[in-house]
């Protein structure tokens, strides 16, 4: 038996969600919308990986959000902590053993456009990988899909409609758009923001992406929402914090688990 299967068994004596939940820097805050069942600490979970990032807090929790039972991740793994792509995804391949069909991921990101300040939010509708990294190189595993996988809606359409139509009728501003990401830790300098404009990314980050190819292989619906923690301006730069990316990110996080509940509800 592989390691993901090793995983997955044991994470199934646990509870038999049919959605996972990935949460981003400063996001943990959004553990407060589950109905929280089992919580598990990474460090118990057979095979799993460790997040050493301020602001994961590296547990798995079992629980109900929205009616429908949800695993959460609450602290994810980056390629900047020196993860590969196989490792950063693990755990989307170790929920697809498990017969997740549904990923629900949030993240911090800067915003790129004027319209999104620090605290709002964005709907990722499609992505920019920046990172020349791909979870799927390597030898291929037919039981996960296909060996290349079309990314024409990496982001489900479905799902994308249904958390516009839950942010209209609550009178949600959910700005929607292009992520990028990058493979850090380092922030982007002034001239790199002004490349990202220009080849059409709306706010930037150093996860998501990965998990989202990993998902697609897989054949997940995808939705991802950015909370968008500093806004990049060029041409009057400021720097941004660890804390202030966690103040901004834990702002937004119960609106956003709000949308999660919210879709999950017209699931």
């Amino acid at each position: 038996m592989n390691r993901e299967l090793i995983t997955a068994t044991y994470l199934q004596e646990k509870g038999t969600p049919d959605t996972a939940i990935i949460l981003g820097t400063g996001l943990g805050i959004m553990e407060k919308a589950v109905t929280a069942g089992t919580t598990i600490d990474y460090s118990d979970i057979p095979g799993f990986p460790e997040s050493s990032v301020e602001g994961h807090s590296g547990k798995l929790i079992f629980g109900s959000l929205g009616g429908k039972d949800v695993v959460v991740m609450s602290g994810r793994f980056h390629l900047y902590e020196g993860y590969t792509p196989k490792e950063v995804t693990f755990p989307i391949r170790v929920f697809h053993r498990m017969g997740i069909r549904t990923l629900f991921i949030s993240n911090a990101a800067g915003g790129l456009r004027k319209d999104l300040p620090a605290g709002s939010m964005m709907l990722i509708t499609d992505h920019i990988n920046l990172t020349s990294l791909n979870p799927l190189m390597g030898p291929h595993d037919a039981t996960l899909g296909p060996r290349f996988p079309e990314m024409t809606a990496p982001y489900s359409r479905t799902l994308n409609e249904k958390a516009r139509n839950f942010a209209r009728e609550k009178k949600i501003t959910l700005h929607e758009g292009t992520y990028a990401q990058v493979i850090g830790p380092s922030l982007e300098t002034a001239a790199e923001t002004r490349m990202l404009r220009m080849i059409g990314a709306d706010a930037v980050g150093m996860s998501t992406v990965m998990e989202v190819i990993q998902a697609r292989q897989c054949g997940m619906e995808v939705l991802a929402i950015s909370a968008i923690t500093n806004n990049n301006d060029p041409d009057n730069y400021e720097p941004a914090t660890i804390e202030e990316v966690i103040a901004m990110a834990e702002k937004a996080g119960p609106t956003i688990a709000k949308i999660f509940s919210g879709v999950l509800e017209k699931k």
